[in-house]
């Protein structure tokens, strides 16, 4: 199944519990994965990967949201993190740290780089982000790099 069927099988759930809130998150979401399907150039099914990286969007997003919202817009900031909670639901684990640490030191052994300097990043990250795209943050990823250069 899907993550486009997982999620509109999630949703008639949430209808039939006449859960609105839960309903329209779920909505925001599987719209985001329908357009993202549609707006593909090869108009071929989402793949897993795909999927994986419109809910982390999503989640970033509410994320962002909850977190610019004025404090006193309990309402946008409880909507947010309530949404954020659903897409949860629906994420890919992220790896571990020591996860992120096993892949840099194998890019490192791949491209024959002992120390690594900061002038071999940029090197080591074309290399080293796809293989964790939608599997590890990027930002984590580039300080778990960077205190393995220190």
């Amino acid at each position: 199944m899907s993550k486009i069927d997982v999620v509109r099988a999630a949703m008639v759930e949430a209808m039939k519990a006449k859960d609105k809130q839960r309903k329209d998150a779920l909505s925001m979401l599987l719209s985001a994965l329908k357009n993202f399907e549609i707006d593909k150039k090869d108009h071929e099914p989402i793949t897993e990967d795909e999927a994986n990286t419109v809910v982390k969007k999503e989640i970033k997003q509410s994320q962002e949201t909850f977190d610019t919202a004025p404090a006193d817009r309990d309402d946008i900031r409880e909507e947010a993190a309530y949404r954020l909670s659903v897409y949860k639901e629906f994420a890919p684990e992220d790896m571990s740290e020591e996860q992120i640490r096993e892949v840099v030191t194998a890019v490192l052994a791949e491209l024959g780089i002992e120390k690594p300097a900061p002038s071999d990043k940029g090197k080591i990250m074309k290399v080293l982000m796809p293989k964790v795209k939608g599997k590890a943050d990027g930002k984590a990823v580039n300080e778990i790099l960077a205190s393995m250069m220190k």
